[in-house]
């Protein structure tokens, strides 16, 4: 070797690095010094002795760590084609340089020590044991040499369990032998690491205090670091035997050094993941000594000592851990106890409480919050439930809940000792505020589980507080602030008033005691007269301030069942309620509404709406005083917004319902409908709903826009249309008939049964419906035509805008954080445009939900309509082509689907086919369209981006609204064709959003799926069959997993079942089959995507072959297709008298087929391939011979068995 040739290449390399590292240089220099680097270790003979010339301890340590990363290159790529000799030289040369070449553990770079473990670690995954037997031995005898050999030791353990057992990042039979070879020596490894610790702890105990050995405590501090470190890294796997070994020594240890500040945080992390194992019961019960004295003691005073120490990162970051090591030990007695009848409740468990609960009452939100799930699962154990400790502790509890249920802590501000915490955990309010709303569900769950243990105290509490609150004078907060900091406008409360928060948390504590308690407890034990106590004194407090009022409603809610024994507080109840619906702020009657007072008049609406719903019968005898109080609020047009109007119209159906009588309550239903039917069957209503023109001049849509604040001239225009669809909805949504057949059939409900015996009911609003229905249509053409590009021409600026999509719709699609709290005191509206914009949404979709009701609510009258099917392609499917993406999404949602769903068999080949068959083929062409577009853009990366304001924003837009849609087409589909055999055969499918079925990894599509009859039905045209077939493959290759798992698991084998016994064609075939390994090659990179792909590839295949020679052409030609493989696979497949192997092999065998077309997450898809050898077996078991194997052999018979 000439030296020469390396002193002159490593200088080059120098300056290479040197250009690399420098911020002044430019980029041009920058790359093609890379470009020399990466080729020299790529292409250069003397890469080893460059390395170690450049890893020596004179140069800097920039240089130092570019020529270990040389050596570590060799070792990773280089390896296999190195000799014997040469392998040995680079092992002796690194730990060499471990031992000579590296500098005081306190000055040594952290990364020259971690690609330093990274290199050994490289060739024991090449080596050990088979060629290295000694390995261990070496780095015991290398951690004596010093502090920094120690540490770089506890670095190579960590590195090797963290990439054989954690990551797994080396072949099965590596792994296996260098893992088997770990747990044969962890008897030996783990006193190593025990006794390293223990010994460099006394060190640093002893030396800490002694000024002129600071250097030395450090060092020591360091390597216990590390050694706590590389524990963390083995406690999780290795058997718990280990860790429980000498009687608990390694646990004991860990909990003396939760008081060494130092070292607290990683004793801490391995306490916790020794206490976190999952495994068998019985294995864990040692872990039970952690409830014991002394390490109580431990815990507690550690959990004393950093609390008080103020507020210091490190010490909150070990409050964090030993918090989680608390609930670990719940859950780990939770699971426990009772398992067998030696484990008791530990004597501790009242000590352990106090200490849990400490957490519970910490400042810092989070901590808090940490503790929920475990009180959830101490108060709902069978056995730690009825304990006397935990019962003790429940008034406690409850009292921390109540501070903890207040929304206070706000990083941006500083009106609670929770804020200075919350900096640390949260970067925005509206973070902290995501995560509160979260963190009180939980608390909420667990109310109601103590609840259940202590009704009583809970209910005391409950009321209490609420007097309290009745009693307490409203704080608005700082007058003179801006709304956001302190009140709001006039005097009233912000969401950040101190009593608004009070109450706002009273509520909910009070909501989840009451709720739980009428659920749980006898009648006999209800609190009745303090329930009826507590109502009246909430229904005689009068509140003014808007936000304030909004608890109150709720409350009233709340406590509405004890009307149940007191009939006649309802008056007073619905005379409240009423009041709070024509609510309004001193002076507010002619501008515009805020929020918080229409979120007032909402409240009392729905509140009103459920007491009807959920007690009809006990509000049925006050019938007439509701509807004339209603009948006086709605002559007046003005007083009352068209939501509002429709609320309580619906609150009057609902009590309706309990007449029981067809008659009575069809005429009042005509009644009701009537101011309804005047307007929607006026002469000039149908002229406007059936002319487009004429409909944009009476929205306003053509004028000039005009100042908000001025009167908008067409918002009554607006209003009455809003009016009566909100009317006709809401009718069709609450009218019923009885859900007792007898009643039904009493009340004259009933007028037959089905071929099937099924009974077929008549609405009572089926006739007043059925008049207003043209004019329905005539609206929803009228409003699809409105998309067409002439139309939208004719409105004026700014109303061109009107039919995109909100601001806050973009926001909820993006998943954009949402504006932390609509400030309450703005209008709700700020715009005409704005409320031009709002009106054309609502009307949209609530068309689509009239027309989505209508199959449930009247059946056989509405499906049988005459030309049902032509009169809803002329309206509701016009002009689909400019629709935009989230109209679409809302309409097969809300009216396909239940249309489809609740269709009578006899209605499909009049009904459903006629429109799910042009329906079907358009977004086929549609949603490839976008796909395909889509995709071009990932591939061009934007080179012909459209210069907006935020183009990334707008195209993550749009694709979110082509993914979103085409879940839904897909939902459809699946809806209409497949149900699952468990199933109830009309029982419509889960909601959209199973994203948990993405994370399973072994997947049997077709076992649970059949076709539907309306599936059957629909495969029989076809046009439809081809739509269907063609819309499923094709879903497999569109950049969306959820679809795609949903068509590989749910749809494309039912549906490819069907047509197999038919002639099928050749390129049909071909071109599914294609379809299939297209979706594996961009999804194989999801886990649960690829199995179900390869699970469909394979039945195909299997299915297929044998009738198609050209699917093998497919095969042929996937990357890297071993083609002696394929002609083995084919002739097991083609020859049925070859004895057929196990399902799972030929599955293994077809994966490995086609293993050149599974996708590749993208940061392997360019990753250099590194190849690790197999070293001979360690533990080869011989093959058994099958007992017929041997009395067949007719070599030798059995004497063959003992031959040696």
């Amino acid at each position: 070797m000439d030296m020469e040739q390396v002193n002159a290449l490593c200088e080059e390399l120098v300056k290479a690095v040197t250009v690399m590292m420098d911020p002044s240089s430019t980029q041009r220099y920058r790359l093609e010094a890379l470009k020399f680097c990466e080729e020299f270790k790529e292409k250069c003979p003397i890469c080893v002795p460059c390395g170690l010339r450049l890893a020596e301890i004179t140069q800097t340590a920039i240089i130092r760590h570019f020529g270990l990363q040389i050596l570590e290159h060799v070792v990773k790529f280089r390896w296999n084609s190195m000799s014997r000799l040469e392998k040995v030289y680079l092992k002796n040369s690194v730990m060499e340089l471990i031992v000579n070449g590296t500098l005081n553990i306190l000055e040594e770079e952290n990364h020259i020590k971690d690609v330093l473990s990274r290199i050994m670690v490289e060739m024991i995954k090449r080596e050990w044991p088979q060629h290295w037997p000694d390995m261990l031995l070496e780095l015991d005898t290398l951690s004596r040499q010093g502090e920094t050999q120690r540490e770089l030791v506890m670095f190579i353990l960590l590195r090797l369990a963290e990439d054989v057992v954690t990551f797994q990042t080396l072949p099965t039979q590596r792994r296996r032998d260098i893992q088997q070879t770990l747990t044969q020596n962890m008897e030996r490894i783990f006193s190593f690491l025990l006794s390293t610790l223990q010994e460099n702890v006394n060190k640093y105990q002893q030396m800490k205090t002694d000024a002129s050995r600071e250097a030395e405590a450090k060092a020591n501090c360091r390597v216990s670091t590390a050694a706590l470190n590389t524990l963390a890294g083995y406690i999780d796997w290795v058997s718990l035997n280990h860790i429980v070994a000498e009687n608990c020594k390694l646990l004991e240890t860990l909990c003396l050094l939760l008081n060494e500040e130092e070292l607290q945080l990683g004793a801490a992390e391995c306490l916790l993941i020794a206490v976190s194992r999952k495994g068998k019961l019985d294995d864990r019960k040692p872990l039970m000594i952690l409830f014991g004295d002394v390490a109580m003691h431990y815990i507690l005073s550690a959990a004393q000592t950093a609390d008080g120490g103020g507020l210091e990162e490190k010490h909150y970051l070990f409050l964090k851990r030993l918090c989680q090591v608390l609930c670990a030990l719940g859950n780990l007695l939770c699971a426990l106890l009772g398992l067998d009848a030696n484990i008791q409740t530990p004597v501790n468990f009242g000590k352990y409480l106090e200490s849990f609960l400490a957490f519970t009452t910490h400042p810092s939100q989070f901590l808090r919050s940490s503790t929920h799930m475990t009180w959830g699962a101490l108060f709902r154990h069978e056995i730690l439930s009825r304990d006397p400790s935990l019962l003790a502790i429940i008034p406690k509890y409850l009292r921390a809940s109540m501070t903890n249920l207040v929304k206070m802590g706000f990083p941006s501000k500083t009106d609670s000792p929770s804020c200075e915490y919350s900096r640390f955990d949260f970067d925005s309010d509206e973070d902290f505020n995501a995560f509160f709303n979260a963190s009180r569900a939980q608390q909420g769950e667990v109310l109601r589980w103590v609840c259940r243990l202590d009704t009583k105290t809970s209910f005391q509490m409950a009321a209490e507080w609420l007097k309290y609150q009745l009693s307490a004078p409203i704080d608005t907060g700082p007058v003179n602030s801006c709304s956001a900091a302190g009140a709001g406008e006039g005097g009233y409360c912000s969401i950040f008033s101190s009593s608004f928060v009070q109450w706002e948390a009273m509520t909910f504590f009070l909501e989840s005691v009451i709720n739980h308690m009428f659920r749980t407890i006898d009648k006999e034990e209800v609190p009745v007269s303090d329930g009826i106590e507590l109502l009246q004194m909430v229904l005689n407090f009068e509140m003014k301030d808007p936000l304030i009022l909004s608890c109150v409603l709720t409350n009233v809610s709340a406590l509405f069942p004890f009307v149940t024994y007191k009939p006649e507080l309802l008056p007073h109840v619905f005379s409240k309620l009423f009041s709070s619906v024509t609510f309004e702020t001193v002076g507010e009657s002619k501008a515009p509404r805020t929020r918080a007072v229409r979120n007032v008049r909402r409240h009392a609406c729905s509140s009103i709406n459920k007491m009807c719903r959920d007690y009809p019968d006990l509000v049925l005898p006050n019938f007439d005083m509701l509807y004339s109080h209603v009948k006086q609020l709605l002559s007046n047009e003005l007083l009352l917004t068209q939501m509002e109007k429709s609320a309580l119209m619906e609150a009057l159906v609902l009590i309706s319902n309990q007449f029981k009588n067809y008659e009575r309550q069809k005429l009042f239903l005509e009644e009701l409908m009537a101011p309804v039917v005047n307007i929607w069957l006026s002469e000039e209503m149908c002229r406007v709903l059936t002319d487009i023109d004429a409909f944009i001049a009476y929205v306003g849509a053509d004028l000039k826009a005009c100042d908000p604040a001025v009167e908008d001239p067409c918002g009554a225009n607006r209003a009455r249309i809003t009016f009566c669809v909100h009317g006709i909805l809401g009718v069709l949504r609450r009218t019923s008939w009885p859900s007792d057949l007898e009643e039904a059939r009493a009340g004259g409900f009933l007028v037959g049964y089905t071929p099937s015996g099924n009974p077929i009911f008549r609405n009572p609003c089926t006739e007043q419906i059925l008049r207003l229905l043209d004019n329905l249509l005539a609206l929803v053409r009228t409003h699809n035509t409105l998309y067409t590009p002439e139309m939208l021409a004719k409105m004026a600026e700014p109303f061109t805008k009107v039919l995109d999509i909100l601001e806050s719709e973009k926001t909820a699609i993006l998943g954009l954080p949402q504006p932390l709290l609509e400030v309450n005191e703005h209008p709700v509206y700020k715009s005409t445009l704005e409320r031009m914009q709002r009106f054309f949404g609502i009307l949209y979709e609530n068309c689509y939900h009239i027309l989505g009701k209508a199959g449930p609510s009247m059946q056989q009258d509405f499906y049988t309509v005459e030309d049902l099917a032509t009169q809803l392609l002329g309206s509701a499917f016009v002009n689909l082509n400019n629709i935009p993406d989230f109209r679409l999404k809302s309409m097969l949602r809300v009216f396909v689907k239940p249309l489809v769903l609740f269709c009578p068999p006899e209605q499909y080949e009049t009904l459903i086919a006629p429109i799910l068959g042009p329906l079907f083929t358009y977004f086929h062409m549609r949603l490839s369209q976008k796909w395909h577009v889509i995709n071009q853009r990932s591939v061009l990366c934007g080179e012909d981006e459209i210069a907006e304001d935020n183009p990334e924003s707008q195209e993550m837009l749009e694709e979110q609204l082509v993914r979103m849609l085409t879940r839904e087409v897909m939902d459809l589909i699946t809806a209409c064709c497949v149900s699952k055999k468990t199933a109830e055969p009309s029982a419509a499918p889960a909601v959209d959003g199973d994203d948990e079925e993405m994370m399973a990894t072994e997947v049997t599509p077709s076992s649970a799926a059949e076709l539907t009859d309306l599936g059957k039905c629909l495969m029989k045209h076809e046009d439809i069959c081809t739509a269907l077939l063609i819309t499923a493959f094709s879903s497999l290759t569109w950049k969306d997993t959820l679809s795609c798992q949903r068509a590989t698991t749910q749809l494309c084998w039912p549906l490819l079942k069907q047509v197999m016994s038919g002639t099928l064609l050749a390129d049909a075939v071909t071109w599914l089959f294609t379809s299939v390994l297209k979706g594996l090659q961009m999804h194989g990179q999801h886990d649960g995507c690829m199995a179900s792909l390869v699970h469909l590839a394979f039945q195909i295949y299997e299915t297929l072959r044998p009738r198609y020679l050209e699917i093998r052409a497919v095969m042929e030609q996937i990357p890297e297709i071993h083609k002696e493989s394929l002609d083995q696979f084919d002739c097991k497949l083609l020859n049925p008298s070859l004895q057929k192997t196990a399902d799972k092999r030929r599955k293994d065998h077809f994966k490995r087929l086609i293993a050149g077309c599974i996708g590749k997450p993208l940061g392997e898809q360019f990753r250099k391939e590194v190849h690790i050898k197999n070293l001979p077996m360690l533990f080869k078991k011989p093959k058994p011979m099958l007992e017929t194997e041997v009395l067949d052999n007719e070599g030798g018979g059995l004497a063959t068995l003992f031959e040696p």
